[in-house]
């Protein structure tokens, strides 16, 4: 691979993918893959989230009688989940109006279909986690390519390298990171079946 700078990022979907994926760990989920390829397609992230494992540390760290509640990356009420979640999470990374709805058009129930044939490999590959609940996810990142210039006169000190190991990433909040404003518009759960 070439050697880029972190300013000329070479692909900005995975630096949506990255994002998504930093916002999804720092809400309790665990990566199990990026960017999975199979003869179906690519599964751009595949996440996992065990809620009993959660609470067991919960318990242990803080002492609760196992009154807690989980707390989960997406915009519906905080519940517990009976069984452990495995989201097939489709990253759509667009510029601000763009012609196909921040990238919402693009899940056709063709690529629906290629997501549901690529998860079912998955599954039929990593027969451990077939009991999981399954969802498919889409998440909508929206970027911006700022100049060098403009990064330095707003922060002289700003890293645009594209570690986002540090930000915080927050559903609606927009982010600098690798010369690009990255917001993540939509976390859409559950999108389609």
């Amino acid at each position: 691979m070439a050697n880029h700078s972190a300013f000329h990022y070479p692909d900005i979907g995975v630096l949506g993918e990255d994002l998504v994926a930093r916002w999804l760990q720092s809400s309790g989920w665990e990566i199990l893959h990026r960017r999975w390829r199979c003869p179906w397609g690519e599964l751009d992230l595949v996440a996992k989230l065990d809620v009993r494992e959660r609470d067991k540390g919960d318990k242990e760290d803080k002492g609760d009688k196992g009154d807690t509640i989980a707390h989960h990356p997406f915009p519906t009420p905080n519940s517990r989940l009976p069984t452990p979640l495995l989201a097939f999470i489709e990253v759509k990374t667009r510029k601000q109006n763009n012609w196909d709805a921040g990238g919402l058009l693009a899940i056709t129930p063709q690529k629906q279909l290629r997501l549901w044939q690529a998860a079912e490999y998955f599954l039929s590959v990593s027969p451990n986690l077939a009991t999981y609940q399954c969802r498919f996810d889409v998440a909508l990142v929206q970027h911006r390519k700022l100049s060098l210039a403009r990064l330095r006169q707003a922060s002289p000190t700003l890293d645009i390298s594209p570690d986002l190991s540090s930000l915080s990433v927050q559903l609606g909040q927009a982010v600098i990171v690798a010369g690009y404003q990255l917001v993540l518009q939509e976390y859409l759960s559950a999108a389609f079946d």
